[in-house]
């Protein structure tokens, strides 16, 4: 670690970026010294994507100065960031794959003779590369014959070959195993050693603390703080990404559900390679059970495996009592489960459609194409869902593109309801709404426990997570790492859990 004595290879200084409605980046300032890894921390939302937009040249800061070497440096691309020696590795790995290794290296800088390309010279140079980060394969092969792991080496090899000075890695290891993970970590302990700047931005905790020399913290936009990776604890920085202190001294009084019934649905030893290791959880109906941790612990992960959105490679899932095969969320939905998304922008709401074809299109996919819904019945249960949820709108031929995004989320839950589901999966319901809309859904939500349906509850908000849950499954890097009855965590237990320093 080179410490503050030297001089910052690269440094952000009061980094503003506006854009409609939204402050993404407030007066943010990094440094970056040579022979260090410095990792990028923050929730969703924080401000890190727009941060390394900035920096490589995506958006144009509205104000603030970025300097490179002394000297101040504004890229206008990617391109132009990279001829700046600024490379950027992404967790999608943005190469060619039906294009050989070789040439995804120099793609764009082919070495020529006699004005043709000089395949030998190619090869021979991306294969000095990659052994250079511990890799030998056959680089005249495609790139789509090599798993994820080989593929961001090459991404990083092609990132090296133009005279890197400064290498941003995004979300690198987000699919990696933990043996891919060592062999890149040991990849940029070279590189680190040879005096390179690294950006490293994670949400893993274990992997923070085993690869950083320096940490800064971001929050709501703005630079919460800069730290000595030694200096700072794990729950310390919990606290930090999440701001816990003060937003637990407003957390109202606790929801109370009715009492759990039988066991809706159990699933044990459930997997999928790079996403989630074997996780065991059950859930009652009439009983809502909240996932907590940070960013990229696995919660949306489970969800996804236990409505058939992903694959599971591992373990069983069993309703009532049967075990069922989840293939597709078809399968999921003829079991009773439903599931609100996240990503309301992509996987929920189709902005251009009216609220009332954005709220029967689940019930009309159970029913198939060929037996549409007649237009009269929509248009009731729209009014009914309207009412019900106090959805604010014009009337439901309304485009839901124009309503505000917590009724937004209220059009997308009712999108559920109409399918009479016995289980409901909630990811991150609240998120981006307004306290008055978060407080309408979470007591909807209440009412609907009370009746018996099963809800599983997902949220970033650790006092919202506390209020609503009968049990709380706390998960950490991919993994469960404690199961806990309502009361048996407050607002500091559950950080030393999700932190890894429960007692």
């Amino acid at each position: 670690m080179s410490g503050t004595l030297a001089t910052p290879v690269l440094e952000l200084r009061g980094i503003c970026k506006q854009f409609p409605g939204v402050r993404a980046l407030h007066d943010v300032a990094l440094r970056l010294f040579p022979g260090e890894v410095h990792t990028l921390m923050g929730q969703n939302g924080a401000g890190k994507s727009t941060l390394i937009k900035v920096l490589t040249g995506v958006y144009a800061p509205d104000k603030g100065s970025i300097t490179l070497y002394g000297q101040e440096v504004r890229p206008t691309s990617t391109a132009h960031a990279q001829k700046l020696g600024i490379s950027t590795v992404y967790q999608e790995v943005n190469l060619c794959p039906n294009l050989s290794v070789a040439e995804n290296i120099f793609i764009g800088r082919y070495p020529r003779k006699l004005g043709m390309v000089d395949w030998g010279a190619m090869r021979a140079r991306a294969a000095t590369l990659l052994e250079q980060l511990e890799v030998k394969i056959d680089v005249s092969a495609p790139l789509s014959a090599y798993p994820l792991a080989v593929q961001q080496m090459v991404a990083i090899s092609r990132a090296l070959n133009v005279s890197a000075q400064v290498l941003i890695l995004d979300e690198p290891t987000s699919s990696l195993d933990e043996a891919e993970v060592q062999l890149l970590f040991r990849v940029l302990g070279k590189l680190r050693a040879q005096g390179m700047a690294i950006l490293f931005v994670t949400h893993f905790l274990d992997q923070t603390y085993a690869i950083s020399d320096r940490i800064t913290v971001m929050r709501n936009g703005e630079r919460e703080g800069e730290y000595a990776c030694s200096e700072l604890s794990r729950l310390a920085l919990v606290n930090k990404m999440i701001g816990a202190a003060e937003d637990f001294d407003h957390a109202p009084g606790a929801l109370q559900s009715a009492a759990p019934g039988d066991v809706f649905l159990e699933a044990r030893a459930l997997a999928r390679k790079g996403a989630l290791a074997p996780l065991d959880i059950s859930l009652r109906s009439g009983e809502i059970l909240g996932l907590c941790g940070l960013l990229g612990s696995g919660r949306t992960e489970t969800a996804r495996l236990l409505f058939g959105a992903d694959r599971a490679d591992g373990g069983t899932i069993k309703v009532g009592g049967a075990e069922r095969a989840f293939a597709t969320p078809r399968d999921a939905i003829a079991q009773g489960i439903a599931f609100c998304s996240e990503d309301r922008k992509h996987e929920g709401a189709i902005l251009e459609l009216s609220v009332r074809e954005n709220l029967i299109l689940a019930l009309q996919a159970r029913a198939g194409l060929l037996r549409a819904i007649p237009r009269k019945v929509q248009e009731a249960m729209a009014l009914d869902y309207v009412h019900k949820l106090g959805i604010k709108t014009a009337d439901i031929e309304t485009p839901i593109g124009s309503l505000s995004g917590g009724n937004q989320q209220k059009v997308l839950l009712a999108r559920w309801l109409v399918t009479s589901p016995k289980m409901l999966i909630l990811d991150e319901p609240t998120r981006g709404i307004d306290v008055r809309a978060k407080q309408e859904i979470m007591d909807y939500v209440s009412g609907l426990c009370r009746k018996g349906m099963a809800i599983l509850f997902i949220s970033s908000e650790l006092p919202e997570v506390l209020r609503c849950s009968d049990r709380l499954l706390v998960m950490r890097d991919r993994q469960g790492c404690g199961e806990y009855q309502r009361g048996e965590l407050d607002d500091s237990s559950v950080l030393q859990v999700i932190a890894g320093e429960a007692a």
